[in-house]
């Protein structure tokens, strides 16, 4: 960690303190239950280029809206599943994820298209690994900024054995996927908005389908997004579509290959 990092991490640590002092003393903020580290209490807003989400974060182990819905969904799976047997190859991998999933399993691989800090520096779209070559794919997050992206689902359904797990959430920001015209760098480069309708592309590639929402799981662990949408689209995100509402479904696609 470099010194420049040490000094954000710090900095943030301090902030997040001096708001989770503020809303602990707020009678009327709701409390929540984070289901990774057991935290009980009230969660931190987190504030990205699209505004500010309410309840997002755990004071305590930092984890997001999504994280904990994966989290959850992990946890189900190893109800049916063996980990220790898992041959597993993580893409772009989240810290936060990637230390508490590699020690269930057999073996863990991480990749990354710069190689920065992963095992391998791997272009999803055109995997060096054998085919069959991992039980699981769990690839975060990518999708969406990835043009070609039934090149990548080949390459992933190309590499899992039979029998073998995808685990392929994207953020859903619309109704309906939107493609855009070049990359967002206000996004982090994403090339499209996607809807609940992105994960049906999935069923070209593989077998069976199964998407976990935020309703599946208790509303005690905090696992809406509470995002005002209706100001889309903007200067920053001008092909984003209005949404009504402001508590959104966080969505996680598990799909499978025949045994």
């Amino acid at each position: 960690m470099t010194l420049r990092t040490r000094y954000r991490r710090i900095k943030y640590k301090v902030k997040s303190a001096i708001a989770l002092k503020r809303l602990q003393n707020d009678p009327s903020r709701e409390k929540f239950t984070c289901p990774i580290c057991e935290y009980s209490g009230v969660f931190l807003d987190f504030t990205p280029e699209t505004g500010t989400r309410p309840h997002a974060q755990c004071p305590n182990c930092e984890s997001l809206e999504r994280h904990r819905v994966q989290w959850l969904t992990m946890t189900e799976l190893r109800k049916e599943i063996d980990f220790k047997k898992l041959r597993v190859l993580h893409m772009a991998p989240e810290k936060f994820i990637l230390e508490r999933l590699r020690p269930l399993c057999h073996s863990y691989v991480t990749a990354d298209i710069d190689g920065a800090g992963v095992d391998f520096a791997e272009d999803l779209t055109k995997l060096s690994f054998a085919d069959a070559s991992f039980d699981l794919v769990y690839c975060s997050h990518v999708l969406e900024h990835i043009r070609d992206d039934a090149a990548a689902l080949r390459e992933i359904r190309r590499v899992l054995a039979p029998g073998g797990i995808a685990v392929l959430p994207v953020p859903v920001f619309s109704d309906v996927t939107v493609e855009y015209p070049e990359p967002n760098w206000h996004e982090h480069g994403h090339v499209r908005a996607p809807g609940p309708d992105y994960s049906e592309r999935y069923k070209k590639y593989f077998d069976s389908l199964r998407v976990y929402t935020s309703d599946n799981y208790d509303s005690r662990f905090q696992l809406y997004l509470y995002e005002d949408r209706t100001g889309w689209p903007n200067a920053k995100f001008p092909h984003r579509r209005p949404t009504a509402g402001t508590k959104h479904l966080d969505y996680l696609p598990i799909c499978r290959v025949k045994v």
